[in-house]
């Protein structure tokens, strides 16, 4: 008897991905992976369920390679700031969402996020303002980079920072004024000390970030996601946090395919055989690679610079306008190559954060050493961000056969910033797109969310557009093609991430995720600057519609289909 499809969807606009078929009007999906399209579909039984698109554009779910998902959970969970434009409104917003949360007098947290300093059409926050709105409890602010805090006297005071000429941290600041005076700015490594006072967080807390999290990508088209940072650093949020994963994949919270990236700090020395190399890992050798196609260790995360935004990149030369600034690396350069080079022994691939020109070269440098000693990674190398990268570093990218990962919506939130952080002769290296594909270099999605925000659509539109949030060209010999920006979402992300054929295009044997558009974003007469607004349908992960009115839930085949 012949196999029978679970689900089949017809009518449709199917893009595949696949350049040999690009283009289908059905498909048919079984046991959670596609089975076939249209004509292929008659060798086998009439299927379970079926759906009719009605015209709809069928797209491959997209994939974001380098997001933070309890990160962005949590912010759905806290005080949003993201609307801010002054330093009033900062006050307002804090003042009135702390006394209706919670009583002003138990000293709980107030905890902000969504904080973009830079877009505040006044000057900074005041610390003795933020002592004032948070009403005597202990305030932080989450800056949308991630790479600072901006707190109030009662949180430094709990966090043993001095009140006055304060001891500062390597690869990091605690901004004073001209008395030497805390203004609450903590960029960098002198976030450490309010972190370890909110921190581990609990699993239950974890779970729900991860659920609110999960449940708006798949909203958005999303069906895998990988979260750039776990477990240890400034970015993780438990020693325990995989296993919060799975727990929450256990509970069925985690509405995504998920892959993980451990940082390097979570990582130590585990003891093996005198005839085995030093390595660092995690306790029983565990590594890159762990996991299946729900749930996967991915590759170790490497901080070597800071941000744009806060002129912590390194760079090899001084910022636009600030003679004597460079910016710095996060740690010491020896120390992070040996300990990077010790996870690469231990069967590590190695993702490095490296926004800065300068950190790019260190990254590459790296990543050679790494491959030359221990060979090919089970999962491919990777170098985040590349807020600065020169043509000769994309070619030694290429060389070393790694991956990078630019986020062009960081141009559409802040360009303007960037630009007139970095000059025009920098601007144009910027977060490259075109050039990474001249390279042979390949180009996933990815949104660095919460940085900036994180719908595929609206990176897409990034991705082509190339326009700062006051329309300024950036880089634009940069821009790419929606077509091609889609691919990257899609067949990019699966090879940055592991899993060329597998996932990615809608080709019987691979996984069947897949997204429904009202629109098809390639369409000539779509304007790019409305690919954002292009509404998203329907969702389906492996198989089963994760995200979609009542008309996507698939339904029985009527006796008259059957036969």
């Amino acid at each position: 008897m012949p196999l029978r499809p679970d689900t089949v969807i017809e009518n449709a606009t199917v893009v595949t991905g696949d350049p040999a078929r690009p283009y289908a009007s059905r498909v048919g999906m079984w046991n959670g992976t596609f089975l076939a399209l249209d004509e292929d579909l008659d060798a086998f039984a009439s299927p379970v369920h079926v759906i009719d698109a009605g015209g709809a554009t069928v797209l491959p779910g997209f994939n974001d390679v380098h997001a933070h998902s309890v990160w962005f959970g949590q912010t759905l969970m806290e005080i949003d700031l993201g609307s801010c434009a002054t330093t009033a409104e900062v006050y307002r917003t804090i003042r009135q969402q702390a006394e209706a949360s919670d009583d002003p007098a138990d000293g709980t947290w107030v905890v902000a996020s969504n904080f973009h300093p830079l877009a505040l059409e006044d000057g900074p926050l005041r610390i003795d303002v933020l002592d004032d709105v948070g009403g005597g409890r202990p305030l932080v602010i989450k800056h949308n980079s991630g790479h600072a805090l901006t707190v109030n006297t009662e949180t430094l005071r709990r966090a043993g920072i001095a009140l006055s000429d304060p001891d500062q941290p390597d690869g990091g600041e605690i901004r004073v004024d001209d008395r030497g005076r805390p203004t609450g700015l903590l960029d960098e490594n002198a976030m450490r000390p309010v972190q370890d006072l909110l921190q581990p967080e609990s699993e239950g807390l974890i779970t729900r970030a991860l659920d609110l999290a999960t449940s708006r990508y798949v909203s958005e088209g999303l069906t895998s996601v990988t979260d750039a940072g776990i477990a240890g650093g400034w970015i993780g949020h438990s020693p325990r946090e995989f296993g919060a994963y799975q727990t929450a994949f256990d509970r069925g919270l985690l509405s995504t395919r998920m892959q993980t990236m451990v940082t390097i700090d979570a990582l130590h020395e585990v003891a093996g055989s005198p005839e085995d190399p030093v390595v660092r890992s995690l306790s029983a050798g565990v590594r890159t690679g762990v996991g299946d196609e729900w749930l996967q260790i991915g590759p170790a995360k490497i901080f070597t610079d800071g941000s744009l935004i806060g002129s912590t990149a390194a760079m090899s030369e001084d910022y636009h306008h600030c003679t004597h600034h460079r910016g710095y690396f996060q740690g010491d350069p020896g120390v992070m190559r040996d300990h990077a080079l010790r996870a690469a022994a231990g069967g590590w691939s190695l993702a490095m954060h490296a926004i800065g020109d300068a950190a790019v070269d260190y990254a590459v440098d790296v990543l050679a050493e790494a491959r030359r000693r221990f060979g090919p990674p089970v999962l491919p190398h990777r170098i985040e961000h590349g807020g600065v990268v020169r043509d000769d570093q994309l070619a030694a990218i290429a060389a070393v056969d790694a991956v990078l990962v630019p986020q062009p919506r960081f141009i559409a939130e802040f360009g303007d910033a960037m630009a007139d952080k970095l000059g025009p002769t920098r601007s144009a290296l910027s977060y490259p797109a075109q050039r990474v594909l001249d390279a042979g270099v390949v180009l996933p999605g990815s949104s660095d969310r919460p940085v900036a925000g994180g719908a595929p659509l609206s990176v897409i539109q990034a991705f082509v557009e190339r326009r700062t949030e006051t329309g300024r060209d950036y880089g634009p010999a940069d821009r790419i093609t929606a077509a091609q920006a889609i691919r990257a979402y899609t067949v990019g992300s699966a090879r940055a991430t592991g899993w060329a054929g597998r996932k990615g295009q809608i080709i019987p044997g691979q996984f069947a995720d897949l997204v429904v558009l009202g629109q098809d974003p390639t369409d000539p007469g779509i304007d790019p600057s409305q690919i954002a607004d292009i509404p998203v349908l329907a969702t389906v992960v492996g198989g089963t519609t994760a995200f979609g009115d009542d008309h996507w839930t698939a339904r029985p085949t009527t006796q008259e289909e059957t036969h």
